[in-house]
């Protein structure tokens, strides 16, 4: 069932089309909604294009040696997977079909089967403990992450759920995201917290957390800066802000996610590790899927760092985020069909 479904107009109040405006006229088909596959094979299509078209060009009239799994390796290096984790692909093909004629649409199936394995494992659901009110979630990034967009199409999928949710304006430092945030609340029916620009994001978090606690708020979304450049500055105010959560409730945060944009390619690694040292990330949130033709990068940080992949984007409209599948990823990124 949809969100749509579940919660009648929360998706036209999202883009500001509500039940209440008058149809399209008759002579105008409505629109198609696509299925999450076609929207992520779409989203896929760059990265996939470039790998296939790669796959196409070596194997269309030549046999599997050396050379061609050289040429294979280079062609998923480019696409961000990592040296290592091409190595590892290319050495599977390779095994039982070394110095064989194979079809290109046999290699991008084994591709498809090589990159679940390695995603498969990091492919886990964001679970929310309902024993826990409200549920903390510390949102980390950095600045054109796409981090505040995220937290409202999560703060709509929790709506369409059924359950409460609070956003908090931690990012004190930008009033645009402090602006944005608030949008997003009024068109989820969630709570908000905000404080004026420049004031202290630690007193700002804890208070969030009193409200969403007397309210007995479901889940309490809270956003940070992403000033990573000053990474020490940073650092100390992402510290001072869970300690000011822990005053009122020692086991949170309970899950700190990391928003990546998937455009930034083998930057999204120095990325993980800085927030992995800064926040203690608990899992992660891919963005801009679509936007790429290294959409591999999502391999190569399952394989370094072994850390949840809870959802992944690939467009801006509120149902382009969702929950991660391993088996989906890897057969669009291959240009397979869903199989």
């Amino acid at each position: 069932m949809s969100d749509e479904t579940k919660q009648p107009g929360l998706l036209g109040r999202l883009f500001g089309r509500g039940r209440e405006e008058a149809p399209a006229p008759a002579e105008q088909a409505p629109a198609v909604r696509l299925s999450w596959w076609k929207r992520l094979s779409l989203g896929l299509g760059r990265t996939a294009s470039q790998i296939g078209a790669g796959i196409t060009a070596i194997f269309t009239t030549r046999k599997l040696d050396a050379d061609t799994l050289q040429d294979l390796e280079d062609v998923l290096i480019q696409a961000d997977l990592g040296v290592e984790v091409a190595g590892r692909i290319v050495a599977a093909i390779g095994r039982d079909r070394f110095d064989r004629a194979v079809s290109p649409e046999e290699v991008k199936a084994a591709l498809a089967a090589e990159v679940e394995k390695a995603l498969a494992p990091v492919a886990q659901p964001l679970e929310i403990d309902a024993a826990r009110k409200p549920f903390v979630i510390l949102m980390v990034g950095v600045n054109g992450s796409g981090k505040t967009t995220t937290i409202g199409k999560l703060a709509a999928k929790f709506r369409g759920e059924g359950r409460s949710v609070t956003l908090a304006a931690g990012d004190t430092f930008r009033a645009a995201a402090i602006d944005q945030l608030r949008v997003w609340a009024e068109r989820t029916g969630a709570g908000f917290v905000a404080r004026d620009q420049g004031a202290d994001a630690a007193g700002l978090a804890f208070d969030a957390l009193d409200q969403a606690r007397r309210a007995e708020t479901d889940v309490l979304l809270i956003d940070t800066a992403g000033r990573l450049q000053n990474k020490q500055g940073l650092m100390d105010e992402l510290a001072k802000m869970v300690r000011a959560i822990r005053k009122l409730d020692a086991a949170a945060p309970h899950a700190v996610l990391l928003v990546l944009d998937a455009t930034v390619g083998q930057n999204a690694i120095s990325q993980v590790e800085a927030f992995r040292q800064i926040a203690g990330v608990t899992g992660l949130v891919m963005t801009k899927l679509d936007g790429t033709a290294r959409g591999g990068i999502l391999v190569a940080l399952a394989a370094k760092f072994g850390l949840p992949v809870h959802f992944i984007g690939v467009g801006e409209g509120i149902d382009d985020l969702e929950p991660f599948a391993a088996r989906d990823f890897a057969r669009a990124i291959a240009g397979l069909d869903e199989g």
